[in-house]
């Protein structure tokens, strides 16, 4: 296929597909539409807009300009097989044949743990699903983690604390509409995902919309009210916030009473973090806290969403539980037009947390080490529940523990750049370079799939049918709207594939995408994520299900917790949370506190969208933003190449100076390759819980590219 300019004077055949977006969890809604001007001619495909209820026929850039995704000549449409040191075209047999054997020799030689998978939040339902399946059955290892982990997961455990069950948006955002207020701490949609904008314009309109975020972004100049704390003490914020909600009698009293438990501990902590102590933490001042707080209670209905702002550091799950303790505080969680939520990142970052490609973790979003989930699932697997392995590494854990003696010799990745996207990514990429045999399905020849030894061209989303669940819970139907070009197959063709060549029977891994979810839904029933009663069908008539949907006859479950929360005893917990600070905190040798982040134009590692012309014109190279005073104090002015430097490496990128930032902070974009890498100075120190890594804060300081004693990292 090749997309080409449509010339509307000609005569054409033209039909659409309804479908989603590719890039972020909004999942917007749109229509992919193909026109040959002559049967002979080439298919052109655009998209188009399509009314849905997350973006009202709205789009970002990246949406508007994904169709050249489908055709762009960076695609790969062949195996690659490493020989003398170089890639060269191989036929699918003899790719499959390889890694095949090359996967049994590994595990013969040092056990079924020796080959470790690597997922990603961007696969759709049915991928997470099966490689989760093939990990555990096929290969018996118990290495298996995905991208997600440097995504959701302090949400995700925040959540399961709190609420008993972790949806990222337990009602629908159309509900946003209404609100007199809502709190964004830590995210940036205008950026990020910029349709979910219009969800926000009625509080801005009424001076409730308030933006938690060090940095002056495109969201925060929207915002009625920005709150801009040191980064690292957003949990010290949420205290001092709940501190003045309870000492100005704000506090929902009958609420906390009748819905919750754990009140009376958590305040014994949150009753040393009174406003004025607050503000020599965070920079904060006591009055805006004290503003927020009084904001909220006066507010008849009202939202606190977080997102990886608050989330990717190493007290991620505490920081998450204090913002929800305050949204417990004033009443708002599980009551009808208010609550609590995470803003999910990639496009399946919900799905992608539910059903198996977590190292702890069985479909429906049961735990690996419930022996009556074992049981389950292996009853629809056909297999033994005692051969099911039990937990093991978490992602950079995985990572880390690459080549290592008793780690992973060999590992598959799929749907994941983890070259960029990996805190500390330089040592990433050594002890990927130290595998006996690195597989990757690519799209692209991503910075990953560069360093492999075999890669496998895979369909993307246009090319293929599939689930999404979207970041408010709601599972969607990814459509096929055009075949893939000729040599590219399935991930689900490839774990088939792999799974016969390893001796599993005939069948056990389906390659149809309805096959594998109607699986997928047996699997889940009667689990937290329950998508038994979701079916293609449901999803082809247009029907809104959210899950839990336990049965085909249950409407889903649009808003949770009305009734009660999924605790036994139907309550939310309060969880006691204190402030520790970032990890590193900056010294006289890396004064500074340097953030990361994303920009409009580019998405995750920026694999895909490094590839669209228009989006690499807008957005060519990373940047580092810097007040000017701190610019000039490292001898940098505007446009000048600087290098940011930490602990463990460096990046190098142009100057650009805000006024509005804080002078002990720095930022860089984290979607660029090699010497622009931000994850080269990014802490990998891991939360406790979830084991995110501290993405978001790390001692740093900025100095002329010229003057640096760095090369990459020590």
């Amino acid at each position: 296929m090749t997309l080409t300019a449509v010339t509307p004077t000609e005569p054409s055949t033209e039909t659409g597909t309804a479908t989603h977006c590719p890039y972020c969890a909004l999942q917007c809604g749109m229509a992919i539409t193909t026109e040959a001007s002559a049967p002979a001619e080439p298919v052109s495909a655009r998209v188009a807009p399509r009314e849905f209820p997350a973006n009202g026929g709205g789009l970002c850039q990246k949406g508007w300009t994904s169709a050249s995704l489908l055709d762009s000549p960076a695609r790969l449409t062949t195996p690659l097989i490493r020989t003398d040191g170089e890639l060269r075209p191989a036929s699918w047999d003899e790719a499959l044949d390889l890694i095949a054997d090359r996967l049994t020799a590994l595990q013969a030689e040092h056990g079924a743990d020796a080959v470790g998978i690597f997922g990603g939040g961007g696969l759709t339902n049915e991928k997470c699903y099966l490689l989760g399946k093939f990990a555990r059955v096929a290969l018996g290892t118990s290495q298996i983690d995905y991208n997600g982990r440097f995504c959701m997961s302090s949400a995700a455990a925040g959540g399961m604390k709190a609420f008993g069950v972790d949806r990222g948006m337990p009602f629908p955002m159309t509900d946003l509409a209404e609100a007199d207020v809502i709190v964004l701490v830590g995210s940036n949609p205008a950026e990020t995902m910029p349709p979910f904008l219009r969800h926000l314009q009625g509080a801005a309109a009424k001076g409730g919309l308030v933006v938690v975020d060090p940095r002056r972004t495109p969201t925060a100049e929207q915002a009625s009210v920005h709150l801009a704390p040191a980064p690292g003490t957003d949990l010290a914020l949420a205290l001092g916030v709940l501190h003045a909600t309870v000492a100005d009698g704000l506090l929902d009293d009958p609420y906390v009473r009748d819905r919750t438990s754990g009140f009376d501990e958590t305040w014994r902590i949150v009753a040393g973090y009174w406003p004025e102590h607050v503000e020599r933490i965070t920079g904060v001042s006591a009055a805006d806290q004290r503003r927020l707080a009084h904001l909220l209670a006066g507010a008849r209905n009202a939202y606190v969403l977080t997102a990886r702002g608050a989330e990717q550091h190493a007290t991620g799950v505490e920081t998450v539980s204090a913002w929800i303790n305050l949204a417990l505080a004033h009443g708002l969680p599980g009551r009808a037009g208010s609550g609590y939520g995470c803003l999910t990142g990639q496009g399946n970052g919900q799905g992608g947390r539910e059903h198996g490609q977590k190292a702890d973790q069985l479909p429906g979003y049961r735990k690996l080490t419930d022996p009556a989930a074992r049981e389950h699932v292996a009853g629809v697997w056909g297999v033994d529940p005692d051969s099911l392995p039990a937990p093991g590494r978490s992602a950079y854990e995985l990572l880390d523990a690459l080549g290592e003696p008793d780690g992973p010799k060999g590992l598959l990745v799929f749907g994941s750049n983890v070259v960029v996207s990996a805190p500390r990514s330089q040592h990433v990429a050594d002890r990927l370079a130290s595998l006996d045999f690195l597989v990757t399905a690519d799209l692209v020849l991503s910075e990953t799939s560069a360093m492999a030894d075999v890669v496998l061209p895979v369909t993307q989303w246009a090319e293929e049918d599939g689930t999404m669940t979207n970041l408010e819970g709601r599972v969607l139907l990814r459509r096929k709207a055009i075949d893939p070009p000729d040599g590219v197959r399935s991930d689900l063709d490839v774990l088939a594939g792999l799974a016969e060549r390893l001796g599993q029977p005939a069948g056990r891994f389906s390659t149809d995408a309805e096959t594998v979810f109607d699986e997928l839904r047996l699997a889940s029933a009667g689990g937290p994520a329950d998508y038994a009663g979701v079916s293609y069908d449901r999803l082809r008539a247009g029907e809104a299900l959210f899950w839990p949907v336990p049965d085909t006859e249950h409407p889903g479950t649009p808003r949770m917790f009305l009734d009660a929360f999924a605790h036994p005893d139907g309550r939310a917990r309060f969880v006691p949370a204190r402030h520790t600070g970032p990890a590193e905190p900056p010294d006289a040798e890396f004064p500074l506190l340097a953030t990361t982040g994303r920009v409009l134009q580019h998405y995750q590692s920026g694999a895909q969208t490094r590839v669209v012309a228009e989006l690499v014109d807008a957005v060519p190279e990373a940047y580092v933003e810097v007040h000017p005073e701190t610019a000039e104090r490292a001898g940098l002015a505007e446009g000048q190449l600087a290098a940011v430097e930490s602990r463990r490496g460096l990046v190098t990128a142009r100057i650009r100076c805000v006024p509005s930032l804080r002078p002990d902070v720095v930022f860089v974009p984290f979607h660029f390759p090699d010497g622009q890498r931000a994850n080269l100075i990014t802490n990998p120190a891991l939360d406790p819980t979830s084991r995110m890594p501290e993405f978001k804060v790390c001692a740093a300081r900025i100095v002329p590219a010229a003057e640096s004693e760095k090369d990459g990292e020590s």
